[in-house]
């Protein structure tokens, strides 16, 4: 009997010790909706969440307690009031924008802690997470 091999095993998996390196090591770099709600419900502090749409979308509805950030408003000038030492929760629109990823990587640049939230406002909101306006 001929087994066929199609296209998800083509590239055989990685050895579990590399996996668990590998997917171990994201979590330094992302964390998602539901873990963010959880900590701001419970009143977990130690973190900045960070909006990086535009002040119109901000206005519109954000995660609550976010201050907004617009990406390309991102200088050393514009957070200069901000704690580098503070971990600090970028987000955009959705999986379809890269901002949060831009606005990570720009306070990165700068000495800040980051971490980017998965999914961003659009999944934040499908969630069924609270929002301020």
């Amino acid at each position: 009997m001929k087994v066929l091999r199609g296209l998800v095993a083509r590239v055989p998996a990685a050895d579990p010790a590399e996996t668990v390196a590998r997917l171990s090591e994201r979590f330094r770099f992302e964390t998602d909706c539901a873990d963010v709600a959880s900590d701001l419900s419970h009143g977990v502090g130690g973190f900045v969440v960070v909006d990086a749409r535009s002040p119109e979308k901000f206005a519109a509805g954000h995660v609550p307690g976010a201050v907004n950030l617009p990406t390309r408003t991102i200088t050393a000038e514009s957070t200069k009031d901000l704690d580098p030492q503070t971990l600090h929760i970028t987000y955009c629109s959705g999986p379809h924008c890269n901002g949060s990823t831009r606005a990570a990587l720009r306070l990165a640049e700068l000495g800040f802690r980051v971490k980017e939230m998965i999914g961003g406002f659009h999944h934040w909101r499908l969630d069924g997470h609270p929002v301020d306006q």
